[in-house]
Order: C-alpha cells, then structure tokens, then sequence
C-alpha cells in the first residue's frame, strides 16, 4: 500500500490544483496520499471530491510554517479539526503576515530593476492561495529574470539576501499543542535538512516531543543517509513513528510522487491518536 503523506498544490506553493495532484497520485501508484498545505485548509473540498473520482484514500493535513530564533521549522498536522480556534487563529496570522511580506520583498526588488511587481505575483499565486516565495519565482521566470524556481531562490530568494524578508511564524512547540488540540496529529516535516539551511538541535525536538509531537518524517529527499539514521534513532528515543514522503510540489521541485513512502502500520497509528472528526477519506476500489 504505497502511502505518500506530503503534498503541494496551489492552495499554497505547488504548481497544480489540489484535484490534479490526487490525479497524480492515481497515476503514480499511490494507494493513500496527504494533502498538506502551507498554512491553509483550502485545498481540502476539491481533494476530497478528487479522491472519490481516482479512488485514491485521502488523508486532509496542513503544514504549519514555524520558526524557533529564526530557524525555519515546519510542522504536518494529519487530521486536524479545521474549525479549531487556536489553529486557525495562527494559520491566519501566518497568512497575513506572508502577503505583507511578499509586498516589502518585490517592492526592494523593484527599486533594484529587477523586472517584477506585485500584480504579476499575485496573478502567479491565484486567489485565496497562501503566498510565498515561490510566487515572486514564478514571476520572476516569466519576466525571464531567471529561468527556474531554483535559480531564483539561489539568488534573489535565498535566505540573507538582500531581499529577503521575515514572515511571522508560531513557536514549534505551540503549533505541536495547537496540532494537538485541534484533535490532529502533529510530524515534523524533514528535521534535519541541512542542505535548505540551518536547523534546529534535538533539544527543541525533544521539546516538541514532550509537548506531544508523534513523529518525525525521517525518509525525505533532503536527507542524506547520515540524516535519516539520525532521525530513525532520535525517534526511537524519543519514542516517536517514521514517516517517509515525496513533499511533492508538482513542477516547482524535482520532487516525485511515491519517492518516499509510510508505513501502512504509522498510518494506522495516525488514524488511531487523531481525535478530531476529520477521518481519512476513504473510497471505495473495484
């Protein structure tokens, strides 16, 4: 049963519509796959009724955007209860705080020539989509300024440039008790990717454990070996699940459908700590 619980799709910074990505999924092979979004529910309608159509299992997630001393650190909430106050409170202070932002970045970036405005992103990020980064990439492909997501992001986007702006992020520890009081279950999305950047100790992990974190997503394509053995035995001692996934953003990463897959027994244990009324959808296969 070949499950991939990490995906993208333009309700935040993939490149397709949440029904294309569970097509995609269909076409890969995929028994089971999680929608998880940056910081917004709004994909889930369109997934859902996808899924029913390709007969592929849905599990609804978010991936919320966190930061610790300004280290990124990203947290998969599975099954969360979308009307949970606390959650969705920071879902849209993180939101908000991301258009602002993306307004200071393109306005520095005008000043500088570099041929991109505001308009031009939003039309890339399309209405109601959680903007980011990637959109300014995408603007800044079609002016021909760059010529792919990575390139833009190795120059203009990257993290210390001159360009670059803060966002608001929640603390990882109080996305882990919010995950957690929406009634979902809350991974830590590729731990120790050192290569996208700096990243967090074990400490603040073992908090995030202490605080109710049920797994950490070891098998992901930004680990190398070393990093998903450290993984494998920090969640061991932390008495944490592996998960393994593709964090699949369409044509905006080389990322692939199924490159790393969960265990059906981790997704059983998904199933069994969630305490929301958000199920895994699940469809009925000839």
């Amino acid at each position: 049963m070949p499950i991939d619980l990490h995906t993208h799709s333009t309700a935040s910074d993939g490149t397709q519509p949440p029904d294309e990505v569970i097509a995609s999924a269909a076409a890969a092979g995929l028994d089971v796959v999680a929608l998880t979004d940056h910081d917004t529910y709004a994909g889930w309608p369109a997934a859902v009724v996808a899924a029913h159509e390709v007969g592929v299992d849905l599990v609804r997630g978010v991936e919320v955007s966190c930061s610790r001393r300004g280290v990124s650190v990203h947290l998969l909430g599975y099954l969360v209860d979308p009307e949970s106050p606390g959650l969705l409170r920071e879902l849209e202070r993180a939101r908000e705080s991301r258009v602002t932002r993306i307004d200071r970045m393109v306005a520095l970036m005008a000043a500088d020539g570099i041929p991109v405005t505001i308009e031009e992103v939003r039309a890339k990020a399309g209405v109601g989509t959680t903007m980011g980064r990637p959109h300014i990439a995408d603007a800044l492909v079609a002016s021909g300024f760059v010529r792919t997501r990575d390139e833009a992001f190795t120059d203009v986007l990257r993290n210390g440039s001159r360009y670059y702006v803060s966002h608001y992020a929640p603390d990882p520890v109080l996305a882990v008790q919010l995950v957690r009081e929406a009634g979902g279950v809350p991974v830590m999305a590729h731990p120790f990717a050192n290569g996208r950047g700096w990243t967090v100790d074990e400490a603040v992990i073992e908090e995030m454990a202490d605080a109710g974190l049920a797994g950490l997503e070891a098998h992901h394509r930004d680990h190398r070996p070393a990093e998903v053995l450290q993984a494998e035995e920090l969640a061991a001692r932390l008495g944490l699940f592996v998960t393994g996934s593709s964090d699949y953003h369409g044509a905006g990463k080389e990322n692939q459908l199924g490159e790393n897959t969960t265990a059906p027994t981790v997704l059983a244990q998904i199933e069994e700590q969630a305490t929301s009324n958000t199920d895994v959808v699940r469809v009925r296969r000839a």
